[in-house]
């Protein structure tokens, strides 16, 4: 039996048990086992066409169809016209707008044209012939996807006289396409940033989202749910007034856009310059630059237009402003503050209030500051110092009459070296009396004075000893003397007998007669 019989059979079932036998729909359904919201559009048709039950004896299967499912209305092409669906998809990107507002627009202009649900079935069979990467719908200003390409590039440095392998980075915007690329020395963070800093000076603003992948310089740890980024990476977004949100690990849909865009880069810029010689970063990123400008200016091949004049007309108006000053790269650290109230950076000592002792607290350091926070507040601020093993202090920090500094003294310093040895409590006074403070000192005499743990009192007398007859007073130089069995060598210039005779642990010749 056909299947259109079939159908209008089961049509005029489901009327006869609506209306001879007066069950529920969902019953119905049941018993005909068809869904229960086809059992609504059947009898909402025999409401529109209508109709009357039981049905007249004459209305055949044929009949019955048209009055249920009469013909529509030949429209005109002119009526009704196919949209322009490469307009309808970059009108997509923009914010807010979406597809229900669009249709509602083409039905202001044109009363007879396609109705929502073909509307959307005629976008999507459209779309569906356009480049995958094309076809997702990133809104304008919204996202800037970042990566490195795979490939590097061959650069001979003139100054260590020798080929390098140059980071290709690469920036896309996920509107307009629009891309970035340039060359680094690496991938560490210093050039993560600066990268970062130039692609924003050259979009001319910033996008609301970035998306890296899992890069160390721009996640620190990787994690499906809460990513930890970087926090140099976090404090440039913070200044930017963006966000950045990493690519999920294995979902490559997540950075198809800069996936994508590294593939182009590679063909379009990296192949094109393959046999040629660099002999600077600079050159190449100049050669770089003006092949970017060809590949922004290239028209799609499936899309009207090209990447430059997408980003004019999408990404350029929705990018946030840039700051007046770019962004000075920062490092943070986590340093525990000492007895002595001071942090070491690069082997030099900084200070903070001293109520902190013993605790930790977060360091942005900058080429020329040194910011310490805690509890996310700021707590000192000093000028950076690149002198190693020096002492930047502030009085302030200092205590007056705090208990707890009060169990570190210099005078309880000099009594801890005197019960180890003379020699030790010579060192520890040439220590405390060479800082412009006493405390700045006590880092040094605590490390020195704990080695007696390790040595035994002995040895470490003779290493003190040691140190302040070569002029090297410090917690190092002593280490390295116990470390290497220096304490048990003679002093320069002293003979091994001398040095004999005057060590208290050695009995002597008389000893034996």
């Amino acid at each position: 039996m056909p299947a259109e019989r079939l159908t209008m059979r089961k049509i005029r079932e489901v009327f006869r048990q609506k209306f001879d036998c007066d069950i529920s729909n969902r019953q119905i359904a049941l018993s005909c086992n068809i869904a229960r919201s086809t059992v609504g559009e059947y009898l909402f048709r025999f409401k529109q066409a209508a109709l009357s039950w039981p049905l007249p004896q004459d209305i055949d299967d044929n009949q019955l169809e048209q009055l249920l499912y009469p013909q529509l209305p030949v429209v005109a092409a002119d009526q009704r016209p196919v949209p322009d669906w490469s307009y309808i998809h970059q009108q997509l990107r923009l914010k807010s707008v979406t597809l229900m507002l669009l249709w509602q627009e083409h039905k202001e202009q044109y009363p007879q044209g396609y109705q929502y649900s073909q509307f959307c079935h005629l976008y999507r069979q459209w779309a569906n012939h356009i480049d995958p990467v094309m076809r997702q719908e990133h809104h304008a200003g919204e996202k800037l996807f970042v990566d490195y390409a795979g490939q590097t590039m061959q650069v001979y440095d003139l100054h260590a006289n020798q080929m390098r392998e140059a980071q290709i980075f690469v920036a896309v915007l996920g509107a307009s396409n629009y891309t970035y690329a340039e060359a680094t020395w690496s991938q560490s963070l210093p050039d993560w940033i600066a990268s970062h800093r130039r692609a924003f000076n050259f979009f001319g603003g910033v996008a609301q989202i970035l998306v890296p992948d899992n890069l160390k310089s721009g996640v620190s740890k990787t994690c499906l749910y809460e990513p930890d980024i970087n926090p140099t990476y976090l404090d440039m977004a913070n200044y930017y007034d963006t966000v950045v949100i990493p690519a999920r690990r294995r979902k490559a849909k997540d950075k198809a856009k800069v996936e994508v865009g590294v593939q182009i880069v590679e063909r379009w810029i990296l192949a094109r310059v393959r046999n040629h010689q660099f002999f600077s970063l600079r050159q190449l990123n100049e050669t770089i630059g003006q092949l970017l400008i060809k590949l922004n200016n290239t028209a799609f091949q499936k899309l009207p237009g090209c990447r430059k004049q997408l980003f004019e007309s999408l990404d350029k108006p929705a990018l946030k402003p840039l700051p007046v000053q770019p962004y000075t790269y920062a490092e943070w650290k986590i340093a525990g503050v000492n007895i002595d109230y001071h942090i070491k950076v690069n082997s030099h000592y900084y200070s903070v209030p001293h109520q902190l002792i013993s605790k930790k607290i977060d360091v942005r350091i900058t080429e020329n500051t040194v910011e310490c926070f805690y509890n996310s507040k700021p707590v000192a601020c000093h000028i950076r110092s690149y002198l190693k093993g020096r002492h930047t202090t502030l009085k302030e920090h200092m205590p007056k009459s705090h208990q707890q500094w009060a169990q570190w003294t210099p005078q309880r310093f000099i009594r801890w070296a005197a019960k180890i040895g003379p020699h030790t409590q010579t060192l520890i006074d040439t220590i405390l009396a060479s800082r412009a403070h006493p405390q700045q000192g006590f880092r040094s005499c605590m490390g020195i004075l704990r080695l007696a743990k390790s040595y035994g009192n002995a040895r470490l007398d003779a290493a003190c000893r040691r140190a302040t007859a070569i002029g090297s007073t410090s917690y190092k130089s002593v280490t390295s003397i116990l470390k290497y069995n220096l304490d048990q060598k003679p002093l320069p210039g002293q003979s091994m007998t001398e040095d004999a005779i005057d060590h208290k642990n050695i009995r002597g010749a008389n000893y034996y007669q």
